[in-house]
């Protein structure tokens, strides 16, 4: 049957001759089965080379003879192969793959006009014109479970990845980065047809691990978005279409070709670098010829828009190159991200926030002498307010959706490279960016309350012959607030912590504030005190009332900042009791002032005998018996937090470090 070649009936039989020997196995050391058994060896190897030979004549790996048409003696040999040794069929299957792809490599050699990367379609048009003459002349002569249409495909891509590697080596200067993501999206829509087509049981190639698919999400940022929204997001800002996603959560073919892009990727890293540069300067453009934003009292600060577009460009980005790629050129893209998230801070944010030396309505030495009521001292206008709070509002944007870009970069790339990863330092840019916007809508009110100060600190308070409403300088600080603080917070809306920041760092500017021009007010008659008094009551009700000054909606004051205006305020009415108590006997007046101020520190005591208008003959005594009367200082971290209420202005500082060095003297 061997020499007939009547492959269909040696299958059948040789399947059963080894089904018995299996049984005879343990009997190897009986002479006559173990010549039975060489003898079926030795058919199996005369087998085995009459196939190979055949298949040779058929499928010449050389020479200019066109391979013969599939036969039936051919299909059945292949039956027979299954039998035999694993090597013939691998043979078989190596032979004929060859023979069937050495047209391409002469097709597309390297001189040739259609090997580059602009005619890369062709070389996939050619592939699928081989599958479909394959299935139809070869599709029945090899067994299925032989997979001949995948393992074709497979060598093709394994051959092609060659190919364009050692091309793009050669002509690595004429790469430009549209010609290169046509290369690849053309070479990943070709990957994703091979997924659909076959399952990949073939891909046994150690080089070739199984490579991540694209995610079915591409959305960095957003967690379940549809991917037909991504991919009409992605072709309504990119120029060149998406490649299409395999339906499948695995594509085991991605990447079998387009890995061979990846050491040219910097071509888009690159590209992707001047891209967001331009963008900026678009940007800083834009804003200069559209000015600020306009007011938005009704639904709060505006986000700019610009950093929408920004990060819309970065998601796109982020996709796009993590279908390229997800090892190196991922860094190298958050590299430039990083980038350009500072300069979108430092240009756009930073660079746009109002001078605070700025000459629209700023503050005069006539208007600090000359106070009165409702003048007009906010040195930033309503549109400057607005700009300042729509600055902030766009850092938070970018603040937290920068934390989001980090984790879905960190998803994105080899686990080995996560650690390299890491956006903290532009997060603390925006987050300087929002300290630095509260702390000008601070500095802003302080200044317009500044002048009230000053007034009351030059009244002749020892004149005031009865107390009666409010001062002139409380209505003006409370007109100020009025005026800005409403419109802080209407443009703070959506960022009601970043308001309450504001409330708070205010709180703990005035006050200091207000208790030093306080003490300025020397001397004190009592009318004058209770009159005093009588104001630090009504500001103090303005300042708790001061998050919803002006709004319909009572909200209650958040408690940390209730404290902070409770304690501080407190402390002003403490001094002005203190000042309003007789200095007789003297005993009585020095303890009462330490238990009321829990203050150990002489030189406030001193301000208060001045505002008293007591002379220094009497004030040399009665600091000589508070220096007596004063409590032991307590040991440990609280004896130093005790002694102030609130946060230390520069004399309170001096003046503590001056107390230190007195009870270290002491103490020696």
């Amino acid at each position: 049957m061997t020499r007939r070649r009547q492959y269909g009936e040696v299958a059948n039989l040789l399947q059963g001759v080894m089904n018995v020997l299996e049984h005879f196995h343990k009997y190897m050391g009986i002479p006559q089965i173990r010549q039975l058994s060489e003898r079926v060896k030795a058919a199996q190897t005369e087998l085995g080379q009459q196939i190979l030979a055949d298949f040779e004549e058929a499928f010449p790996s050389q020479g200019t003879k066109r391979p013969g048409g599939p036969s039936n003696v051919l299909r059945d040999a292949c039956q027979v192969a299954n039998i035999l040794d694993p090597r013939i069929k691998q043979e078989i299957i190596k032979k004929f793959i060859k023979q069937h792809l050495s047209e391409y490599l002469v097709l597309f050699q390297e001189n040739q006009d259609v090997a580059w990367l602009d005619k890369i379609d062709r070389r996939y048009a050619w592939i699928k014109r081989q599958l479909v003459d394959y299935e139809e002349k070869y599709g029945r002569m090899f067994p299925r479970e032989w997979y001949m249409a995948e393992r074709i495909a497979v060598e093709f891509c394994h051959i092609t990845r060659t190919e364009l590697a050692k091309i793009m080596r050669t002509r690595a200067k004429e790469i430009e980065v549209k010609l290169l993501l046509f290369a690849i999206q053309r070479t990943t829509n070709f990957e994703g047809f091979l997924a659909k087509r076959f399952s990949g049981c073939t891909l046994t190639d150690g080089t070739l691990k199984k490579l991540e698919s694209p995610p079915a999400s591409t959305n960095p940022f957003l967690e379940d978005e549809p991917a037909a929204e991504m991919e009409e997001l992605a072709m309504e800002k990119g120029d060149l279409e998406q490649p299409k996603k395999p339906k499948a959560p695995d594509n085991p073919f991605h990447g079998i070709v387009s890995k061979c892009f990846e050491p040219h990727l910097y071509v888009y890293i690159e590209s992707q670098d001047k891209n967001l540069g331009e963008l900026i300067d678009r940007f800083v453009a834009d804003f200069k010829a559209q000015g600020p934003p306009k007011p938005n009292t009704d639904e709060g600060g505006a986000v700019l828009p610009s950093c929408a577009d920004l990060f819309v460009y970065y998601k796109k980005c982020m996709v796009q190159c993590s279908q390229l790629s997800t090892g190196e050129p991922m860094i190298a893209l958050t590299t430039i991200f990083q980038k350009y998230l500072r300069e979108y801070a430092w240009k756009i944010l930073s660079g746009n926030l109002p001078k605070t030396t700025s000459s629209s309505g700023g503050l005069t030495i006539s208007s600090l002498l000359k106070e009165k009521e409702g003048s007009e001292a906010a040195k930033f206008t309503l549109e400057e307010l607005c700009l300042i709070c729509s600055i902030l509002s766009t850092a938070e944007y970018c603040l937290a959706t920068t934390q989001q870009l980090e984790e879905k970069l960190k998803e994105k790339v080899d686990v080995s490279l996560i650690e390299r990863i890491n956006l903290t330092g532009e997060m603390d840019t925006f987050s300087t960016v929002i300290s630095s916007s509260i702390q000008l809508l601070v500095q802003d009110l302080d200044a317009a309350c500044d002048p009230a100060l000053t007034a009351m600190s030059k009244m002749q308070w020892q004149n005031v012959e009865h107390v009666g409403d409010q001062s002139p300088y409380v209505t003006s600080v409370i007109l100020h607030i009025k005026q800005n603080v409403p419109i802080i917070r209407d443009n703070l809306a959506s960022t009601r912590k970043y308001f309450t920041q504001f409330c708070i760092k205010f709180a703990n500017s005035f006050i200091p504030k207000f208790i030093t021009h306080l003490f300025k007010c020397k001397p004190i008659s009592m009318v004058g005190a209770e009159q005093l008094l009588l104001d630090t009551h009504s500001l103090k009700m303005v300042l708790l009332d001061l998050p919803s000054i002006g709004s319909q909606v009572v909200r209650k004051a958040p408690a940390s900042y209730t404290k902070i205006v409770v304690k501080g305020m407190t402390r002003a009415e403490m001094i002005l009791k203190v000042v309003m108590a007789p200095h007789e006997p003297l005993v009585v007046f020095v303890d009462n002032y330490i238990k009321l101020l829990t203050d150990c520190n002489t030189e406030t005591f001193q301000k208060i005998l001045d505002m008293k208008g007591l002379k220094r003959s009497e004030q040399s005594s009665m600091l000589e018996l508070f220096r007596q009367r004063l409590p032991a200082p307590p040991s440990g971290p609280e004896g130093s937090s005790s002694l102030s209420l609130l946060a230390p202005t520069p004399e309170q500082e001096s003046s503590r470090i001056r107390k230190l060095e007195k009870l270290i003297k002491k103490r020696l």
